[in-house]
């Protein structure tokens, strides 16, 4: 059982707090540290399973009237991650009704749960991001994330997951789930975890629920904007927590001398498409090695968030 720092009366002290609301927190620590073991119970699983996040809208029969460049080499880069072994899954952001981050997380960490309590799962108040997107995620061990530029950033559709995907990044059950967004209860559950958090017990705290999922980025578009999207991807996710091996990124071009209606040919080239799948068998050979290093102990925070 894990042991606090300090007694109940000290943490009461502290925060401060009363004894139901103390109560309240610790069960929700009992909770992460139950989750924190089941989590690495499935990390270290001998099953590898990566996804394919596909971020464009187009589609033949919608008005583009052309499929997805980003998805085409997404494609490409699954189909290599299934030729060496992995169970995958082709995921269509398009195909799902989400709805946008409200930031709650900026009140206090401890505002923001997961799974996510503006959008309750399994209510009518729920979308495809708390009811569905959240557990593929979560069973993934590796995921390629596909975007096209979309004003030399990410697409809106990526944009929108990737805000949602902080509740997983150390969210927890909310102290009172009857009443998830008691802003002054919160502010003492924030509290307790920085006062009894321990660094080297994983689940104490805050609970990076990316820790140790490997990642991989393709991008395509028409001219400038690859580096920053992949850019601001790269930052976002490596602070979730996932792992980044070496050349897990690539970015397909169209050519500004020449239309954009050129562009589908260039990009959906046998070129390109080997590169994506070189992205997904490092991303492959990543997994494999965490899966083979269980004792492997990645650091972070867990007092605060």
């Amino acid at each position: 059982m894990y042991k606090q720092k300090f007694s109940d009366e000290e943490l009461m002290r502290r925060i401060p707090c009363s004894r139901k609301e103390l109560e309240m927190f610790k069960a929700v620590q009992r909770k992460a540290l139950k989750d924190a073991e089941a989590y690495k119970k499935k990390l270290f699983s001998k099953q590898i399973k990566i996804i394919g996040v596909s971020g464009s809208m187009r589609r033949a029969d919608d008005c583009p009237q052309a499929e997805s460049t980003s998805e085409f080499l997404l494609k490409a880069a699954l189909k290599k991650a299934e030729q060496l072994g992995a169970k995958t899954e082709l995921i269509k952001l398009r195909d799902f009704e989400m709805m946008p981050c409200k930031g709650c997380y900026s009140t206090t960490n401890a505002q923001c749960h997961f799974p996510c309590t503006c959008y309750p799962y399994k209510t009518k108040y729920a979308d495809d991001i708390t009811d569905k997107l959240y557990w593929k995620v979560l069973d993934a061990d590796g995921i390629i994330w596909a975007t096209p530029i979309h004003s030399f950033k990410i697409s809106s559709l990526m944009s929108i997951l990737i805000d949602r995907l902080i509740s997983m990044d150390g969210s927890l059950s909310p102290a009172n789930p009857n009443d998830a967004k008691n802003k002054g209860l919160n502010i003492k559950h924030t509290r307790f975890i920085e006062l009894t958090a321990d660094n080297n017990v994983f689940g104490s705290g805050f609970l990076k629920r990316h820790y140790g999922k490997v990642a991989g980025i393709i991008v395509s578009g028409h001219e400038a904007g690859a580096s920053m999207a992949i850019s601001s991807l790269y930052m976002t996710l490596n602070h979730y927590g996932m792992i980044f091996p070496p050349w897990s990124n690539m970015y397909a071009m169209g050519s500004i001398l020449d239309a954009t209606y050129k562009d589908k040919s260039r990009i959906e080239s046998k070129e390109y498409a080997e590169e994506a799948a070189q992205v997904a068998e490092n991303v492959f050979n990543a997994v494999k090695m965490i899966k083979q290093n269980p004792k492997l102990v990645w650091k972070y925070d867990q007092s605060r968030n």
